[in-house]
């Protein structure tokens, strides 16, 4: 669970960054994208944890 919310803290920190920062318009997608991607996994395993017991 802890790596997962780290994950989650620096897609959402290079999201900022490239918000802040505003030739890196690419990074704000690629944080974007990997955000939900994480939070997608991460949703999904924990159902798939919490069915099984």
């Amino acid at each position: 669970m802890g790596i997962l919310v780290g994950l989650l803290v620096i897609w959402a920190v290079l999201a900022v960054l490239g918000i802040v920062i505003k030739g890196l318009f690419w990074l704000i997608i690629v944080g974007a994208v990997l955000f939900v991607a994480t939070a997608v996994i991460g949703f999904v395993k924990r159902e798939s944890l919490g069915r099984g017991k």
